[in-house]
């Protein structure tokens, strides 16, 4: 017999609600809870986005304008080819480095992290908020 809270988070999931962090995917570099309230490191990644200012090219919901979108994107780029991206640009298709940035060098996984959220569907586009305020 499984556990009572097995039971209830596998029904959560049968009916397509995702409401706590622990039923989602093991694997996955993000925490997120109501679609906008994530991880301290995911927060960190979304921050950086702001901060870079990502979205002058690949939009505020991540979804394309003059660079291509990441919410498709992060469906095939893998993490390794993610921070080569990040780190080196394409230059051709004019997208500047990013080697230089403290932030970046600091952040590139957590930024994958909100990415890749965005990209699952599971972390909404807008403001997020800590999981856990302090």
């Amino acid at each position: 017999m499984k556990p009572l809270y097995k039971l209830l988070a596998a029904t959560v999931i049968a009916a397509g609600v995702i409401t706590t962090a622990s039923a989602q995917d093991a694997n996955a570099p993000y925490q997120v809870v109501d679609g906008n309230k994530v991880d301290a490191n995911t927060l960190k990644g979304w921050k950086t986005w702001r901060s870079l200012a990502c979205e002058r090219c690949h939009g505020a919901q991540q979804e394309g304008l003059v660079g291509p979108s990441l919410v498709d994107s992060l469906k095939k780029l893998s993490k390794d080819d993610f921070q080569t991206t990040v780190m080196n640009g394409r230059i051709e298709k004019g997208m500047p480095n990013f080697s230089g940035s403290e932030q970046m060098q600091q952040n590139w996984q957590n930024l994958y992290a909100y990415l890749k959220g965005r990209s699952d569907g599971k972390i909404q586009p807008g403001n997020l908020k800590p999981m856990d305020p302090q």
